[in-house]
């Protein structure tokens, strides 16, 4: 029970060192005051400056987190990951597409028609007739799927303005500055819906991981759940890239970070420690991405990178001890 209570204090202690450190440094009692009587120096940063950007990193590192806990969990495979295989690239090159041809479409529904795609190019390029695709296939083909997409978002860069090609940049890499209460709304309206609809999955999810013939033994339709979670996982990445790019190693790091803080076993509460755990990870990103460096904002997917790569090497080179790869 104690353990359980590791990682919601660990976020609330987030929020809080969020909230207080930036260009402007807000004392405990400014906060206090901001929160109380919504007047004061300390209510307006709330309001316009760290409020948004602090609730929208965790609705977008929550939902980037569960994403990732559903692929894991669907594969058995700790490599699965939408950033991984391609699909939170895939919706940000839906999006820099909309920005670059001038589409005035809603960037929730970009993102997602463009990490569908991104799957159903996956699925497509790594099906083979009359055999079932190995899930180290289709982490392989949405590698690959990912380079290729990043190429064509950097491609479509060039056809913006300096400007709007510099802002892109930084978008695509991953950032949470300049969040607004309508990206709030955007994330934590979509993902409530999302996460109620994977949680509502948890109990098939949980077969499906003791595998293809057992589960169908027990009367799951395999192909059919496996496609509605995937779409679900797909969406709910896509959500988490709508409102702050495609932010790297989020969803992968996600799962098992909250397994080891919360000792979660069940499929429902390794999803809810997930998605825990991705609000951390991206709150903290975005702070430390904001005091890295006196006066200079860092997009928070740089700070995300540092830490995921050097885990995603490692976490390769456990598989390929155990013979996996």
């Amino acid at each position: 029970m104690i353990r359980r209570s590791v990682l919601p204090a660990l976020l609330l202690a987030a929020v809080v060192a969020s909230l207080l450190i930036g260009q402007v440094p807000m004392s405990l009692a400014m906060l206090w005051q901001g929160l109380v009587t919504g007047e004061g120096p300390g209510a307006l940063i709330l309001d316009t400056i760290r409020g948004p950007r602090v609730v929208t990193a965790i609705g977008a590192g929550a939902v980037l987190g569960l994403s990732g806990v559903i692929f894991q969990t669907l594969f058995r495979n700790p490599l699965a990951a939408p950033d991984v295989m391609g699909f939170t690239s895939g919706a940000g090159l839906a999006i820099v597409g909309a920005i670059a041809f001038g589409l005035t479409v809603p960037m929730p529904l970009v993102a997602a028609a463009g990490g569908l795609a991104a799957a159903v190019l996956v699925a497509a390029l790594a099906w083979r007739r009359g055999h079932r695709t190995p899930p180290l296939t289709l982490i392989l083909v949405g590698l690959g799927v990912g380079f290729f997409t990043s190429a064509l978002s950097t491609f479509l860069m060039t056809l913006l303005p300096y400007s709007e090609a510099a802002e892109a940049q930084r978008w695509l890499t991953g950032s949470l500055a300049a969040r607004d209460w309508t990206h709030v709304a955007q994330v934590w309206g979509i993902g409530a819906v999302l996460v109620a609809a994977a949680l509502a999955q948890a109990g098939r999810l949980e077969v499906l991981e003791l595998g293809h013939d057992l589960a169908a033994g027990l009367g799951i339709r395999v192909e059919r759940a496996r496609w509605a979670l995937s779409a679900t996982g797909v969406l709910l990445a896509a959500a988490g890239v709508a409102v702050a790019g495609p932010v790297p190693f989020v969803a992968l790091m996600s799962g098992p970070l909250g397994v080891r803080i919360t000792g979660a076993t069940g499929v429902a509460a390794r999803m809810l420690s997930g998605a825990g755990a991705g609000a951390l990870v991206l709150l903290l990103a975005d702070l430390a991405a904001r005091a890295a460096l006196p006066g200079i904002q860092l997009p928070a997917g740089v700070m995300t990178g540092i830490l995921g790569a050097p885990y995603l090497l490692w976490r390769l080179s456990r598989e390929m001890e155990r013979g996996k790869l």
